[in-house]
């Protein structure tokens, strides 16, 4: 049973807002690991390298369990789905606030990922259930922009906390406000929102194609190049650049307003030049920052060489989500699951890299090491949109990929 179109008109500005709070407390709460790295290698004794795969541990996690989060909300009551999802989030991350021990801290963090995994796809969906299909998309981007204020307010509050008065209270503090947004979303609401599952036939459909799934690969290769840095950013910044608490959270706070900024020109961009030439031209200058890494030797010289990738850097996955879209419309929820999945591969990949070419040749081979993942995943997007404008889609030609 689907929620009546008057009590979705009823709550709908409310439920908007509910989702977005809880989409910005998920966000900050991925991003706390890389905000207070520098403290949780200190307090539990282990190298940075070992504390950047906490990172590693919550992206394989949302990876695995995005596909099965769309199985499990099937007929289910999504106002008591994703309320329970942020209680979950809220109590997973008191749990890792009180942990001993970096076993412990791990196990935590996995277990509270399930929650990460759970809400967002969810509530995409949810909020496209409640909404007249004129307005989905613009109700979608919505809730979406909690994820951007995450990483323009929620990183650079997580660092400066986590440097000043310790990871632990960083992580509390996620906490406490996942509690509050369980809270909202609880008396906001309405229930009786149900979703309607992907179908088999879609999944098997996408994973038949192969540009399509060269496509979904890119999503992980160019998210591989950027956690290799990413990743250590907050001990790049302290260790290479002699940076202070509030100069770190300074670059966080910049990297994300120029995130925002370029997801607005994104919406431009699409439309212009179409999502396969906008995708290429975001990982090109994701890679321009990367191949200047070597040269960022200060603060200033960071926050200026920085400019490309900031713009690009939340661009690349909505024009991922848009190319997928338009290529396949009939197979969105399925190729949406996937891409979901292969954003959270992409981070664990650059998370565990990172860590490694970190622990063998120091913080400043990571720039080098994430400008491969990069370029390869730039060749591998030309490849795909050169193929579909050759073979299409099952003999279906494509005008512009």
């Amino acid at each position: 049973m689907r929620i009546t179109d008057t009590a979705a008109g009823a709550g709908l500005p409310s439920t908007r807002r509910a989702l977005l709070f809880g989409n910005f407390v998920i966000g900050a709460g991925l991003q706390v690991v890389a905000g207070t790295l520098q403290d949780l290698s200190r307090s539990l004794g282990v190298s940075i390298a070992t504390a950047g795969q906490l990172i590693s541990i919550a992206a394989i996690v949302v990876c695995v369990a995005a596909p099965l989060a769309a199985w499990l909300g099937r007929g289910r009551d999504m106002r008591r789905l994703l309320a329970f999802a942020l209680l979950w989030y809220g109590i997973g991350h008191a749990a890792c606030a009180v942990a001993p021990g970096y076993l412990t801290l791990g196990v935590a963090r996995a277990l509270s990922m399930l929650a990460a995994a759970l809400f967002t796809p969810q509530a995409a969906a949810a909020i496209a259930v409640m909404t007249p299909p004129q307005e989905r998309s613009s109700a979608i981007a919505f809730i979406f922009i909690g994820w951007s204020a995450s990483a323009v307010i929620g990183a650079p509050i997580s660092s400066y906390v986590g440097e000043v008065l310790g990871w632990r209270l960083a992580f509390g503090l996620v906490a406490g406000l996942a509690l509050l947004a369980a809270a909202v979303l609880w008396r906001s609401m309405p229930s009786g929102v149900n979703t309607p599952p992907a179908s088999a036939a879609s999944w098997k459909a996408a994973l038949r194609e192969p540009a399509l799934m060269a496509i979904v690969l890119v999503t992980a290769l160019q998210g591989a190049g950027q956690f290799t840095v990413l990743s250590y950013f907050l001990p790049f910044c302290k260790q290479m650049l002699q940076a202070t608490a509030a100069e770190v959270s300074l670059a966080y706070l910049w990297f994300g307003a120029l995130g925002v900024t370029g997801n607005v020109l994104l919406v431009r961009l699409v439309g212009r030049m179409g999502p396969a030439r906008s995708v290429n031209l975001v990982l090109f200058g994701i890679a321009v920052s990367l191949a200047a890494w070597p040269l960022v030797t200060t603060m200033p010289a960071l926050l200026l060489l920085v400019v490309p990738w900031g713009l690009a850097c939340f661009a690349s996955n909505s024009a991922q989500q848009a190319r997928l879209g338009h290529l396949a419309p009939q197979l969105t929820p399925a190729l949406m699951a996937m891409n979901t999945s292969a954003i959270y591969l992409g981070q664990a990949m650059g998370a565990a890299g990172g860590g490694a070419v970190l622990a063998s040749h120091g913080l400043g081979a990571l720039g080098p090491a994430a400008l491969a993942w990069m370029l390869a995943a730039l060749t591998l997007s030309v490849w795909a949109a050169r193929r579909l404008q050759v073979h299409g889609l099952r003999g279906t030609p494509v005008a512009n990929s």
